[in-house]
């Protein structure tokens, strides 16, 4: 008897919901995913903000296939020189050398720790602000989400997604992303504060450069390490290279990881020398990991940075942003927020929001909610979607929206 893919993953593939989209994609290039019957599906989410560049991308795959003439695993990330991490880190650095008018403390940022993925950097920024400062206090934002492993758990700022995990680390306070008078939460006892430029699974909420400035000032101030979660924003998602460039502040650490890969599995914390050598002593060897910055991964993130530099992918997903937003007019639909392609469209409930995701796929077009913003649909399609693919997704969305 022929057992499937499908009857596969049912059986052995560990589920994390009852109700798995469960899309048999055989292949992908570019914008478009296809199943095993051959059935093409926009994708509006980059497999949640990963396929920036679009899938399987040409100068991507050149990369990984000249990495793999060369070599793939070494040896414990740190050890070696190995060609492609250090190009990737200093082509890293090179897009933070940028001047602010409320600067870190630390100077610029010119050092770079690779993971395999955002919650693991966030892991690793947690321990590296400890250990900096001397301090144990978190503060994180709520409905924030950071990651799924315990210490990025423990900065959730949603009590149903954490709850059934306790205890979790101690010593974690939430603010109101956007709140000015939450940032007196911040003081001399905390050791950082992370968070997202474009609040993420929130439902994607923007807060003013005011905030932003003050926020920076305070953690100046208590010698507290600011830490910028950029795992959905970076690699140009939000209009520009690194989201904070356009409130004219520089972070302490910085996170990255999805759209960092090309498609590959890849994240990093990034500070100043004089932040990140604390990790080398007392005691030596303070964070390590296997398989971070695997060479394959550091090839294929490489040129990703590179096609999304060359081809102006951050000021391009402006005007889309922006198209998007003006197509997307419905009396279902009550707003559309958002920065460049990270958007959010919000509707009635959960109910017929999902209706309308259930719809869209049905008719080829992929979209998602938020962790913690199950009325809102996710905008966030790879950044090489032309405007006649986003006139086309919208045209499914309006006519699903028209039949519920």
């Amino acid at each position: 008897m022929h057992i499937t893919h499908r009857q596969l993953f049912f059986d052995h593939l560990a589920q994390t919901s009852d109700f798995p989209l469960a899309l048999d994609i055989e292949r992908a290039e570019g914008i478009y995913m296809y199943d095993r019957d051959g059935k093409r599906y926009l994708d509006l989410i980059s497999g949640i903000g990963v396929s920036s560049v679009g899938h399987r991308h040409p100068e991507v795959l050149k990369a990984i296939y000249d990495q793999l003439d060369k070599h793939m695993h070494l040896l414990v990330y740190g050890e070696y020189i190995q060609g492609t991490q250090v190009l990737l880190a200093s082509a890293l650095c090179n897009t933070l050398q940028l001047e602010s008018a409320s600067p870190s403390p630390y100077g610029l940022i010119n050092n770079v720790y690779f993971t395999n993925s955002g919650t693991e950097a966030v892991e690793g920024a947690m321990k590296l602000a400890k250990r900096f400062t001397g301090r144990s206090e978190f503060i994180s934002c709520f409905n924030a989400y950071h990651g799924a492993t315990q210490g990025a758990l423990s900065l959730s700022g949603a009590e149903s997604f954490k709850r059934s995990f306790r205890p979790l680390l101690p010593e974690i306070k939430n603010i109101k992303h956007g709140r000015l008078e939450d940032l007196e939460k911040i003081t001399k006892k905390t050791a950082g504060i992370v968070i997202e430029i474009v609040g993420g699974e929130s439902g994607i909420r923007l807060a003013s450069k005011e905030y932003f400035k003050a926020l920076r000032q305070k953690c100046t101030e208590t010698g507290t390490l600011l830490i910028f979660d950029e795992v959905q924003t970076g690699f140009g998602r939000t209009g520009s290279f690194w989201a904070f460039e356009q409130y004219d502040i520089y972070p302490d650490i910085l996170l990255s990881a999805k759209g960092m890969g090309g498609g590959m599995p890849i994240g990093a914390f990034m500070a100043s020398h004089e932040v990140m050598q604390v990790l080398k002593t007392n005691p030596v060897l303070g964070h390590i990991t296997t398989f971070g910055g695997h060479p394959v991964s550091c090839a294929a993130s490489l040129a990703a940075l590179n096609v999304t530099l060359a081809d102006n992918l951050p000021a391009g997903s402006i005007p889309k942003g922006a198209l998007f937003k003006s197509l997307l007019v419905h009396p279902k639909i009550k707003e559309v927020r958002g920065k460049g392609l990270m958007l959010a469209a919000e509707m009635e409930s959960f109910e017929k929001l999902k209706k309308t995701i259930d719809g869209c796929i049905q008719k080829g077009v992929v979209t998602d909610w938020f962790l913690f913003c199950d009325e809102s649909m996710r905008i966030a399609p790879p950044l090489t979607i032309t405007e006649d693919q986003i006139r086309e997704s919208v045209s499914i969305i309006l006519e699903v929206l028209d039949a519920i």
